[in-house]
Protein backbone atom coordinates (compact mmCIF):
# COMPACT_ATOMS: atom_id res chain seq x y z
CA UNK A 1 0.00 0.00 0.00
CA UNK A 2 2.68 2.52 0.76
CA UNK A 3 4.12 1.64 -2.68
CA UNK A 4 0.47 2.28 -4.52
CA UNK A 5 0.29 5.84 -2.72
CA UNK A 6 3.67 6.72 -3.39
CA UNK A 7 3.68 6.10 -7.00
CA UNK A 8 0.44 8.21 -7.35
CA UNK A 9 1.79 11.71 -6.56
CA UNK A 10 4.01 11.35 -9.17
CA UNK A 11 1.89 10.03 -11.90
CA UNK A 12 -0.09 12.85 -10.91
CA UNK A 13 2.63 15.20 -11.24
CA UNK A 14 3.95 13.55 -14.85
CA UNK A 15 0.31 14.44 -16.01
CA UNK A 16 -0.58 17.65 -14.53
CA UNK A 17 2.71 19.51 -15.90
CA UNK A 18 1.95 18.95 -19.74
CA UNK A 19 -2.24 19.77 -18.48
CA UNK A 20 -1.00 23.22 -17.22
CA UNK A 21 1.13 24.17 -20.46
CA UNK A 22 -2.02 22.65 -22.23
CA UNK A 23 -3.88 24.95 -20.59
CA UNK A 24 -1.23 27.75 -20.55
CA UNK A 25 -1.54 27.71 -24.50
CA UNK A 26 -5.38 27.48 -24.77
CA UNK A 27 -5.76 30.33 -22.45
CA UNK A 28 -3.54 32.27 -24.27
CA UNK A 29 -4.72 32.16 -27.80
CA UNK A 30 -8.65 32.45 -26.26
CA UNK A 31 -8.17 35.46 -24.26
CA UNK A 32 -5.08 37.42 -24.96
CA UNK A 33 -6.00 40.36 -27.26
CA UNK A 34 -2.29 39.71 -29.06
CA UNK A 35 -3.37 35.80 -29.82
CA UNK A 36 -6.68 37.48 -32.07
CA UNK A 37 -4.75 39.59 -34.29
CA UNK A 38 -3.29 38.60 -37.42
CA UNK A 39 -0.41 40.65 -38.34
CA UNK A 40 2.63 39.24 -38.42
CA UNK A 41 4.16 40.44 -35.11
CA UNK A 42 0.87 38.63 -33.60
CA UNK A 43 1.07 35.62 -35.66
CA UNK A 44 5.06 35.44 -34.82
CA UNK A 45 4.56 35.90 -30.76
CA UNK A 46 1.81 33.77 -31.18
CA UNK A 47 3.63 31.11 -33.16
CA UNK A 48 6.62 31.34 -30.68
CA UNK A 49 4.19 30.37 -27.71
CA UNK A 50 3.15 27.46 -29.38
CA UNK A 51 6.15 26.18 -30.08
CA UNK A 52 7.80 26.93 -26.73
CA UNK A 53 4.63 25.09 -25.11
CA UNK A 54 5.55 21.91 -28.05
CA UNK A 55 9.11 21.63 -27.06
CA UNK A 56 8.51 22.05 -23.22
CA UNK A 57 5.87 18.94 -23.54
CA UNK A 58 8.61 16.81 -26.21
CA UNK A 59 11.26 17.31 -23.62
CA UNK A 60 8.59 16.49 -20.45
CA UNK A 61 7.82 13.43 -22.12
CA UNK A 62 11.13 12.15 -23.51
CA UNK A 63 12.42 12.79 -19.68
CA UNK A 64 9.95 10.60 -18.59
CA UNK A 65 10.55 8.08 -21.09
CA UNK A 66 14.48 7.91 -20.17
CA UNK A 67 13.31 7.74 -16.47
CA UNK A 68 11.49 4.40 -17.10
CA UNK A 69 13.82 3.08 -19.42
CA UNK A 70 16.50 2.98 -16.72
CA UNK A 71 14.20 1.69 -14.27
CA UNK A 72 13.60 -1.24 -16.13
CA UNK A 73 17.22 -1.51 -17.35
CA UNK A 74 17.61 -1.40 -13.53
CA UNK A 75 14.83 -4.44 -12.88
CA UNK A 76 16.45 -7.10 -15.87
CA UNK A 77 19.80 -6.07 -14.82
CA UNK A 78 18.77 -7.53 -10.85
CA UNK A 79 16.86 -10.18 -12.65
CA UNK A 80 20.33 -11.01 -15.31
CA UNK A 81 22.62 -10.77 -12.39
CA UNK A 82 20.78 -13.00 -10.02
CA UNK A 83 20.86 -16.23 -12.98
CA UNK A 84 24.09 -15.77 -14.69
CA UNK A 85 25.64 -14.73 -10.72
CA UNK A 86 29.34 -13.87 -10.36
CA UNK A 87 31.85 -16.62 -9.79
CA UNK A 88 33.90 -17.10 -6.64
CA UNK A 89 37.71 -16.68 -7.55
CA UNK A 90 38.70 -20.11 -6.28
CA UNK A 91 36.67 -23.01 -6.25
CA UNK A 92 38.40 -26.15 -4.86
CA UNK A 93 42.24 -25.14 -5.84
CA UNK A 94 41.27 -23.91 -8.84
CA UNK A 95 41.13 -19.98 -9.41
CA UNK A 96 38.70 -18.32 -11.67
CA UNK A 97 37.44 -16.07 -13.71
CA UNK A 98 34.57 -15.28 -16.26
CA UNK A 99 32.94 -12.37 -18.18
CA UNK A 100 30.07 -12.61 -21.19
CA UNK A 101 29.43 -9.90 -23.54
CA UNK A 102 25.78 -9.61 -25.06
CA UNK A 103 25.55 -8.60 -28.40
CA UNK A 104 22.03 -6.92 -27.67
CA UNK A 105 22.69 -3.24 -26.41
CA UNK A 106 21.14 -2.41 -23.28
CA UNK A 107 21.51 -6.59 -21.98
CA UNK A 108 24.26 -7.36 -19.53
CA UNK A 109 23.41 -11.48 -20.44
CA UNK A 110 22.99 -13.33 -23.47
CA UNK A 111 22.07 -16.17 -25.15
CA UNK A 112 25.67 -17.96 -23.61
CA UNK A 113 25.71 -19.34 -20.09
CA UNK A 114 28.47 -20.67 -17.61
CA UNK A 115 28.92 -22.34 -14.31
CA UNK A 116 31.26 -23.25 -11.94
CA UNK A 117 30.28 -25.69 -8.73
CA UNK A 118 32.23 -27.42 -6.08
CA UNK A 119 30.63 -30.97 -5.28
CA UNK A 120 31.46 -34.11 -3.65
CA UNK A 121 32.03 -35.77 -6.92
CA UNK A 122 34.73 -32.97 -8.29
CA UNK A 123 34.67 -29.65 -9.57
CA UNK A 124 31.76 -29.30 -12.33
CA UNK A 125 31.63 -26.87 -14.86
CA UNK A 126 29.12 -26.37 -17.55
CA UNK A 127 29.61 -23.86 -20.48
CA UNK A 128 26.56 -23.24 -22.64
CA UNK A 129 25.60 -21.19 -25.49
CA UNK A 130 21.86 -20.97 -26.57
CA UNK A 131 20.52 -20.40 -30.17
CA UNK A 132 19.86 -16.99 -30.64
CA UNK A 133 21.36 -14.29 -28.14
CA UNK A 134 19.87 -11.18 -25.91
CA UNK A 135 16.91 -11.34 -23.76
CA UNK A 136 14.73 -13.28 -26.27
CA UNK A 137 16.96 -16.04 -25.13
CA UNK A 138 17.60 -15.60 -21.46
CA UNK A 139 14.51 -18.02 -20.36
CA UNK A 140 16.06 -20.93 -21.86
CA UNK A 141 19.69 -20.00 -20.03
CA UNK A 142 17.15 -19.93 -17.05
CA UNK A 143 15.82 -23.30 -17.57
CA UNK A 144 19.24 -24.78 -18.22
CA UNK A 145 21.17 -23.30 -15.65
CA UNK A 146 18.67 -24.10 -12.85
CA UNK A 147 18.58 -27.49 -13.28
CA UNK A 148 22.41 -27.78 -13.60
CA UNK A 149 22.73 -26.01 -10.14
CA UNK A 150 20.36 -29.12 -9.32
CA UNK A 151 21.93 -32.33 -10.83
CA UNK A 152 25.42 -31.81 -10.00
CA UNK A 153 24.91 -32.47 -6.39
CA UNK A 154 22.31 -35.08 -7.11
CA UNK A 155 23.55 -36.89 -9.59
CA UNK A 156 26.89 -39.38 -9.11
CA UNK A 157 27.95 -39.53 -12.98
CA UNK A 158 28.08 -37.17 -15.60
CA UNK A 159 26.02 -38.73 -17.40
CA UNK A 160 23.07 -38.07 -15.40
CA UNK A 161 23.77 -34.16 -15.12
CA UNK A 162 22.83 -34.07 -18.98
CA UNK A 163 20.21 -36.31 -19.20
CA UNK A 164 18.81 -33.80 -16.69
CA UNK A 165 19.51 -30.77 -18.63
CA UNK A 166 17.51 -32.18 -21.75
CA UNK A 167 14.99 -32.69 -19.63
CA UNK A 168 14.75 -29.35 -18.55
CA UNK A 169 15.27 -28.16 -21.98
CA UNK A 170 12.74 -30.00 -23.25
CA UNK A 171 9.68 -28.96 -20.58
CA UNK A 172 10.54 -25.53 -21.15
CA UNK A 173 10.27 -25.58 -25.23
CA UNK A 174 7.04 -27.68 -23.98
CA UNK A 175 6.03 -24.60 -21.93
CA UNK A 176 6.96 -21.91 -24.58
CA UNK A 177 5.01 -23.96 -27.17
CA UNK A 178 1.59 -23.95 -24.99
CA UNK A 179 2.30 -19.89 -25.31
CA UNK A 180 2.23 -19.74 -29.05
CA UNK A 181 6.13 -18.74 -28.85
CA UNK A 182 7.86 -20.20 -31.67
CA UNK A 183 10.32 -22.62 -31.00
CA UNK A 184 11.58 -24.50 -34.13
CA UNK A 185 15.31 -25.13 -34.09
CA UNK A 186 15.69 -24.27 -31.12
CA UNK A 187 18.57 -25.61 -29.36
CA UNK A 188 21.41 -25.33 -26.77
CA UNK A 189 25.24 -26.42 -27.32
CA UNK A 190 26.42 -27.53 -24.26
CA UNK A 191 29.98 -28.44 -22.58
CA UNK A 192 30.40 -30.67 -19.33
CA UNK A 193 33.86 -31.33 -17.10
CA UNK A 194 34.29 -32.52 -13.90
CA UNK A 195 37.69 -31.55 -12.75
CA UNK A 196 39.02 -34.04 -10.19
CA UNK A 197 41.30 -33.26 -7.17
CA UNK A 198 44.25 -35.10 -9.01
CA UNK A 199 42.67 -32.91 -12.20
CA UNK A 200 41.70 -35.56 -14.02
CA UNK A 201 39.23 -34.13 -16.47
CA UNK A 202 35.93 -35.78 -18.16
CA UNK A 203 33.85 -34.07 -20.34
CA UNK A 204 30.29 -34.46 -22.25
CA UNK A 205 30.25 -32.51 -25.29
CA UNK A 206 26.62 -31.48 -26.96
CA UNK A 207 27.85 -29.23 -29.92
CA UNK A 208 29.98 -26.87 -28.46
CA UNK A 209 34.03 -25.58 -29.35
CA UNK A 210 36.48 -27.39 -26.93
CA UNK A 211 38.11 -25.28 -24.57
CA UNK A 212 41.82 -24.81 -24.56
CA UNK A 213 44.22 -25.68 -22.48
CA UNK A 214 47.33 -23.42 -21.62
CA UNK A 215 50.76 -25.64 -20.19
CA UNK A 216 53.70 -23.24 -19.96
CA UNK A 217 53.47 -21.23 -23.68
CA UNK A 218 51.57 -24.00 -25.62
CA UNK A 219 47.86 -23.62 -26.24
CA UNK A 220 46.29 -26.57 -27.51
CA UNK A 221 42.53 -27.47 -27.55
CA UNK A 222 41.42 -30.15 -24.97
CA UNK A 223 40.49 -32.54 -27.41
CA UNK A 224 39.88 -32.68 -31.09
CA UNK A 225 37.09 -35.24 -30.76
CA UNK A 226 33.87 -34.78 -32.25
CA UNK A 227 30.83 -33.55 -30.09
CA UNK A 228 27.55 -35.54 -29.55
CA UNK A 229 24.51 -32.72 -31.33
CA UNK A 230 23.17 -29.70 -29.50
CA UNK A 231 20.75 -30.63 -27.03
CA UNK A 232 16.87 -29.92 -28.78
CA UNK A 233 16.73 -31.28 -32.55
CA UNK A 234 17.79 -34.95 -31.24
CA UNK A 235 18.00 -37.25 -28.39
CA UNK A 236 20.81 -37.83 -25.93
CA UNK A 237 21.91 -41.79 -27.42
CA UNK A 238 21.18 -44.34 -24.36
CA UNK A 239 24.58 -44.67 -23.39
CA UNK A 240 26.56 -41.61 -22.12
CA UNK A 241 29.85 -42.23 -21.38
CA UNK A 242 32.01 -39.46 -20.10
CA UNK A 243 35.34 -38.72 -22.52
CA UNK A 244 38.30 -38.88 -20.43
CA UNK A 245 40.46 -35.68 -21.89
CA UNK A 246 43.77 -36.20 -19.39
CA UNK A 247 44.67 -34.09 -16.53
CA UNK A 248 44.98 -30.33 -15.93
CA UNK A 249 48.30 -30.04 -14.03
CA UNK A 250 49.34 -27.45 -11.74
CA UNK A 251 50.38 -24.41 -13.06
CA UNK A 252 48.09 -24.99 -15.96
CA UNK A 253 44.68 -22.99 -16.95
CA UNK A 254 41.89 -24.40 -19.04
CA UNK A 255 39.70 -21.23 -21.58
CA UNK A 256 35.98 -22.51 -22.05
CA UNK A 257 34.58 -19.98 -24.98
CA UNK A 258 31.34 -19.15 -26.56
CA UNK A 259 31.37 -19.43 -30.41
CA UNK A 260 31.10 -15.91 -30.83
CA UNK A 261 34.61 -15.79 -29.44
CA UNK A 262 35.96 -17.36 -33.07
CA UNK A 263 33.58 -16.12 -34.82
CA UNK A 264 34.22 -12.60 -34.21
CA UNK A 265 35.20 -10.44 -37.73
CA UNK A 266 37.00 -7.46 -38.15
CA UNK A 267 36.29 -4.72 -41.29
CA UNK A 268 38.01 -7.05 -43.77
CA UNK A 269 36.02 -10.57 -42.57
CA UNK A 270 38.73 -11.96 -40.96
CA UNK A 271 38.22 -14.35 -38.24
CA UNK A 272 39.68 -13.75 -34.35
CA UNK A 273 42.39 -15.71 -33.47
CA UNK A 274 40.98 -16.84 -30.08
CA UNK A 275 44.40 -19.25 -29.79
CA UNK A 276 47.01 -16.64 -30.83
CA UNK A 277 45.15 -14.12 -28.09
CA UNK A 278 45.55 -16.77 -25.45
CA UNK A 279 49.36 -17.76 -26.66
CA UNK A 280 50.07 -14.09 -25.85
CA UNK A 281 48.27 -14.30 -22.43
CA UNK A 282 49.90 -17.76 -21.62
CA UNK A 283 50.84 -18.07 -17.85
CA UNK A 284 49.15 -14.87 -16.69
CA UNK A 285 46.50 -15.26 -13.88
CA UNK A 286 42.55 -15.86 -14.76
CA UNK A 287 41.37 -12.45 -14.34
CA UNK A 288 44.83 -11.35 -16.46
CA UNK A 289 43.89 -13.83 -19.18
CA UNK A 290 40.02 -12.58 -19.21
CA UNK A 291 40.98 -8.71 -19.46
CA UNK A 292 44.11 -9.51 -22.73
CA UNK A 293 41.66 -11.84 -24.73
CA UNK A 294 38.64 -9.43 -24.53
CA UNK A 295 40.84 -6.44 -25.18
CA UNK A 296 42.40 -7.98 -28.28
CA UNK A 297 38.59 -9.00 -28.98
CA UNK A 298 37.27 -6.07 -28.49
CA UNK A 299 40.11 -4.26 -31.17
CA UNK A 300 39.70 -6.82 -33.38
CA UNK A 301 35.52 -6.49 -33.82
CA UNK A 302 35.80 -2.84 -33.59
CA UNK A 303 34.08 -3.21 -30.49
CA UNK A 304 30.60 -4.51 -32.11
CA UNK A 305 30.40 -8.32 -31.63
CA UNK A 306 27.70 -10.06 -34.12
CA UNK A 307 26.99 -12.69 -31.42
CA UNK A 308 26.97 -13.06 -27.81
CA UNK A 309 30.49 -13.81 -26.18
CA UNK A 310 31.17 -15.25 -23.25
CA UNK A 311 35.13 -16.55 -21.60
CA UNK A 312 35.49 -18.59 -18.66
CA UNK A 313 39.29 -19.36 -17.49
CA UNK A 314 40.01 -22.05 -14.86
CA UNK A 315 43.68 -22.41 -13.25
CA UNK A 316 44.84 -25.11 -11.46
CA UNK A 317 46.47 -23.61 -8.33
CA UNK A 318 46.19 -27.14 -6.08
CA UNK A 319 49.55 -28.09 -4.52
CA UNK A 320 50.97 -31.79 -6.18
CA UNK A 321 49.43 -34.78 -4.44
CA UNK A 322 49.50 -38.10 -4.46
CA UNK A 323 46.30 -39.50 -5.56
CA UNK A 324 43.32 -39.55 -3.23
CA UNK A 325 41.24 -43.17 -4.62
CA UNK A 326 39.20 -44.26 -7.27
CA UNK A 327 37.18 -41.55 -9.14
CA UNK A 328 34.01 -40.58 -7.66
CA UNK A 329 35.20 -40.81 -4.06
CA UNK A 330 34.39 -37.53 -1.99
CA UNK A 331 36.23 -34.40 -2.06
CA UNK A 332 35.74 -31.10 -0.31
CA UNK A 333 34.06 -28.07 -1.22
CA UNK A 334 34.18 -25.01 -1.17
CA UNK A 335 32.67 -23.25 1.97
CA UNK A 336 33.14 -19.89 1.74
CA UNK A 337 33.18 -18.46 -1.96
CA UNK A 338 33.82 -14.64 -2.30
CA UNK A 339 32.83 -13.38 -5.92
CA UNK A 340 34.96 -12.18 -8.45
CA UNK A 341 35.88 -9.41 -10.70
CA UNK A 342 33.87 -9.35 -13.94
CA UNK A 343 34.54 -7.20 -17.15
Amino acid sequence: MIRIRGRVPRRVLSLGLPTAWGAVAVTYKLTCPLAQQNDFEARLVTSAVFFAVGTGLILHVRQALLRELRQIRQVAGAAQRALLRPLPPRVDGLDIAAAQLSADRGASVGGDLYEVIATEHGVRVVMGDVRGHGLAAFGTVAAVLGSFREAVHDEPELGGVLRRLERALARHLRERARDDDPVAEEFVTVLLLEIGRDGDVYALNCGHPWPYLLSGARVDPLTRADPLPPLGPFPLPPELQPMQCGFLLPGETLVLHTDGAEDARDAHGRFFSLSGALVKAAGEAPQAVLGSVFADLMRHAAGAPADDIALLVLRNERCPRHALGARGTARPATMHPQPTTHL
